[in-house]
């Protein structure tokens, strides 16, 4: 049986296969190893792993295979820091690190740009290929704005990218997303950016809680049937843009949280879009003990609780941001936890099935077919 999803874990990557039958376990690589971000390339078929090896550093992967076999290839790295040149944290004063601290985000560039890659990268760095990984520049456009030099570490010490969304129409357009410092748009393919507006930060003291600089979006989608529209799981809510991720609109008013960090959207129906809550910043589990996705298919005017399959008595399961995934035809969903389980949904979410509950800590899944 072909694998349907990859899963990236604390200690290795995993294959589950199609979800159609009885999900199962199909194959492993890198055991022992966390493997943070996965990617299928659609234009040539190619796996790329990104592999943190800690105190070794991370290592990029490339499989062509169908993870019959694997390659080292180049990982991202940061040219030296020029002398003289002041760059610290805004909140510890102490220096930012020039160096790849961990592989975050692996996103293939626009079908229009054949060998192209972009790799987002903790402290804060893009990178980009073109000749799919066997080298890697730092899109310094976006590392030198000024405006960086406000964020600051959302769940890390040093501020990260964990999103990429590519605009599928071409023409070099691109949103990403830093935690914390905010949500970035470029329509030149990375020659010149601009902050997003409209999130709000409740976190900072008064009169910057919409400074654009400093948001923490947990994660950003597009729909690809409508690339105007895009979705994000902020640190303070729920967002929703409708022109490009220029500029936001809060959602309230959602049960049984407004926090967490996982979101999926349609690839049709920019009205649908699943999140799971948890409690708060502070208190990361599921809300009285109870797993739930919740599913807008209104834009966000309106929210349900789906349950059904889902553990509601005593369930302490954290979804992390890449953790939340759904397919190509818009029917399936496949969710990673911190607890090592994975569900599959076959109907847009509203049942769930427990695929496996043995798996490491769950740091992304990402379908493949």
């Amino acid at each position: 049986m072909m694998p349907t999803v990859l899963i990236g874990t604390r200690k290795g990557l995993f294959s589950l296969d199609d979800l159609w039958g009885p999900p199962r376990i199909v194959e492993q690589w890198f055991a022992g190893v966390p493997v943070p971000a996965v990617m299928r390339d659609p234009r040539d078929g190619a796996y790329y792993a990104a592999v943190d090896h800690g105190h070794f550093d991370g290592k990029l992967h490339r499989s062509t295979n169908r993870g019959k076999t694997w390659e080292e290839i180049t990982a991202p790295a940061y040219p030296p820091k020029p002398d003289g040149v002041e760059d610290v944290c805004p909140m510890r004063r102490t220096p930012r690190p020039w160096s790849t601290r961990l592989m975050w985000s692996l996103e293939p560039a626009h079908g229009d740009d054949p060998g192209a890659l972009w790799c987002g990268t903790i402290p804060g760095g893009l990178f980009r290929s073109t000749d799919r990984g066997q080298s890697w520049a730092l899109n310094r456009p976006l590392w030198d704005d000024p405006a960086r030099a406000e964020s600051f570490g959302g769940g890390y010490d040093e501020p990260g990218i964990h999103s990429i969304s590519i605009d599928p129409r071409g023409g070099g357009g691109m949103t990403v997303g830093i935690s914390c410092g905010g949500a970035w748009h470029t329509a030149d393919n990375g020659e010149s950016w601009e902050l997003s507006t409209g999130m709000v930060a409740d976190f900072m003291p008064p009169g910057r809680i919409d400074d654009p600089r400093i948001q923490d979006p947990h994660r950003i989608v597009r729909c690809p049937g409508a690339p105007d529209v895009l979705w994000t799981q902020h640190h303070n809510g729920i967002f929703r843009s409708v022109d490009n991720g220029r500029t936001w609109g809060r959602i309230t008013g959602v049960q049984p949280s407004e926090f967490g960090f996982a979101v999926a959207v349609h690839p049709t129906d920019p009205d649908t879009a699943w999140f799971v809550p948890m409690i708060s910043d502070e208190v990361r589990i599921p809300v009285g003990g109870k797993l739930v996705v919740t599913r807008t298919t209104d834009g966000g005017q309106t929210f349900e609780q789906l349950t059904a399959g889902l553990p509601q008595v005593h369930a302490y399961h954290l979804v992390y941001r890449h953790c939340l995934d759904v397919s190509f035809d818009g029917q399936r969903l496949v969710m990673g936890s911190t607890t090592g389980s994975i569900w599959v949904s076959h109907n847009g979410g509203t049942t769930w099935r427990l695929a496996t509950a043995d798996l490491p800590p769950v740091l992304s899944v990402r379908f493949i077919a």
